[in-house]
Order: structure tokens, then sequence, then C-alpha cells
């Protein structure tokens, strides 16, 4: 079991540095004046899915969900 719980400790560590990189590399919701005035109704924003940008919130919702996974499975008490 221990040798288990130092493998998914190193996942959650390896996790948690992915997810802060991707946090970071992304753009603010609220970037340029394009957004007040309604531009982001564009063909880049329509397909904002297909983008870099778009894959990096793919990406990031998916090491959320393993972070939060892994989260629960490393806290249980194995006796």
């Amino acid at each position: 079991m221990t040798v288990l719980r130092i493998i998914l400790t190193l996942l959650f560590i390896l996790i948690c540095i992915a997810l802060v990189i991707l946090v970071l590399l992304q753009e603010g919701k609220s970037a340029g004046l394009g957004s007040i005035s309604g531009a982001a109704e564009t063909y880049w924003g329509k397909n904002k899915g297909r983008s870099m940008e778009g894959t990096l919130v793919k990406i990031t919702k998916y090491l959320a969900i393993g972070f939060l996974l892994l989260t629960v499975i490393l806290n249980l008490t194995f006796i």
C-alpha cells in the first residue's frame, strides 16, 4: 500500500504543478475592450473551443477533476 500511496502522491504533485502552469497560461475573461461592445461574437469567439485557449480550458477541466479525485483517494484511511 505504501508504494501505491507514493505513486499517487507523485501524480498528485505533477497534476498540481500542471494546473498552476495551465492557469497562468490562460487569458483573462475580460481581456481587451472588445468584450464591452460585443465583439466576442466574431469567428474567433464562436470557434474558441478549437483554438489554443479552448484546448487549455479543456485540459484544465480534466486536470481539476483528476486533482479532486486524487485528493479524495489520498485522504482515505487505509488500515
